[in-house]
């Protein structure tokens, strides 16, 4: 079945082979192309409906050990500069919590001890990047299910939004996905790449791991989860930073 799926990343990265550094600079100017623009949002119509189809529960691919890649890039911000971090990375997260609030009856923070208590998904999957690099690493942390159940969704909510530590030039960055994806078995909270905490530049303490969407998806640097009914009035109203920026779609299945 997976191979009825659309590769978005091969799309997009025959778009950048012909635009230079244009997509990997986050430019949209390519995006100005109605063809092109209209090409990639046909894409990500195609991918949402074709997912849905495959069913919530639908896996991405896992790999053994022996699989994994010698080296795992890392995308996006590789530090933050945010004080307030800069503490909490020294005293190794010790003082550090995740707050989960938004439409829940039950708006909670959760220390790093907290989250790692919960029962935790070990998975090997891809990372495969929107500039057009993949990587097999191993991600360990809770289902984002389990924290969101704790909380008690309200009816109308229908994202999750992921508030980050990190400005990303001069912006705050942030993700969203829906529900379909956030109850996704495969959608974790990683505390642990390869079988250690996660170091900065792979998003410490916590990063979104949303398999079957394309990397800029996995919020690194997650300090806030809210649900929400809408996406319009946070921030830019797309959805995420690159979205906002007119660059990546919402929707990134692979």
């Amino acid at each position: 079945m997976s191979r009825l799926i659309l590769s978005r990343r091969k799309l997009i990265g025959a778009g950048a082979a012909g635009a230079g550094s244009l997509l990997l600079s986050g430019c949209d100017k390519l995006f100005e192309n109605p063809a092109f623009r209209q090409t990639l949002e046909g894409a990500e119509n195609l991918h949402r409906v074709t997912q849905r189809a495959l069913g919530r529960d639908a896996l991405a691919a896992e790999f053994s050990a022996a699989e994994m890649s010698p080296v795992f890039r890392a995308n996006g911000s590789r530090e933050v500069a945010d004080p307030g971090y800069r503490r909490h990375l020294a005293q190794g997260f010790a003082g550090w919590s995740l707050r989960v609030d938004g439409l829940v009856d039950r708006p909670t923070d959760l220390p790093l001890a907290a989250i790692k208590a919960f029962p935790q998904r070990t998975q090997i999957t891809r990372h495969d990047c929107v500039e057009g690099w993949s990587a097999i690493g191993q991600w360990t942390g809770p289902r984002l299910g389990a924290l969101l159940d704790l909380a008690r969704l309200h009816p109308q909510a229908r994202y999750v939004v992921f508030h980050c530590a990190d400005l990303y030039l001069g912006r705050p960055y942030y993700e969203s996905i829906d529900l379909v994806d956030a109850f996704h078995p495969q959608t974790i909270l990683a505390w642990a790449m390869n079988g250690k905490p996660l170091e900065e530049a792979h998003g410490a303490p916590l990063r979104l791991r949303v398999e079957r969407q394309l990397g800029y998806k996995h919020a690194k640097f997650v300090t806030r989860i809210e649900a929400v009914a809408a996406l319009e009035g946070i921030h830019g109203g797309k959805g995420g930073y690159w979205e906002d920026n007119g660059a990546y779609a919402w929707y990134a299945g692979i």
